[in-house]
């Protein structure tokens, strides 16, 4: 079944539940598939990797707003951020645990033979492709730069 079949189920769903934070997430997925979709050059239909690379994005924009509403204090604004990402982050591959993606950054970085910090930009362009939807950007390069230093 293809996202944007699963996002019709789930929307339907919703709508059945009047669950307005869920709708709102979903459609604002539904949105996002739309404009990849009829960006000039484009394809009709996006392959698996454009899909999880969409949801990523959407899932850390509503993070990161989050993070600026609680820095505000404004945690009435927060709450409904956070539980976008949680149905957005539902339609994502399931993300690696700390010591998984420790043992195969740690493979990456023997098989690079980087030593040092210099040799960060190697390493993160062969992690951040094998690890593609698997594991968040950020996470891939906090553990690059333990595991460099």
């Amino acid at each position: 079944m293809s996202l944007q079949q699963k996002l019709m189920v789930k929307m339907k769903e919703a709508m059945k539940l009047k669950d307005k934070v869920a709708l709102e997430s979903l459609r604002a997925i539904k949105s996002e598939i739309l404009l990849a979709q009829t960006k000039s050059g484009a394809s009709e239909e996006l392959t698996e990797d454009e899909e999880i690379k969409l949801l990523q994005k959407l899932v850390k924009q509503r993070k990161e707003s989050a993070a600026v509403y609680k820095e505000q204090g404004r945690d009435d604004l927060a709450e409904p951020e956070l539980a976008q990402v949680e149905i957005i982050a539902q339609f994502l591959p399931e993300q690696m645990s700390e010591d998984e993606l420790e043992k195969i950054v740690a493979e990456i970085i023997s098989s690079v033979g980087a030593t040092s910090m210099k040799d960060m930009g190697k390493v993160m362009g062969m992690a951040s492709k094998q690890l593609a939807g698997k594991a968040d950007g950020k996470a891939i390069s906090t553990m690059v730069k333990k595991l460099l230093q």
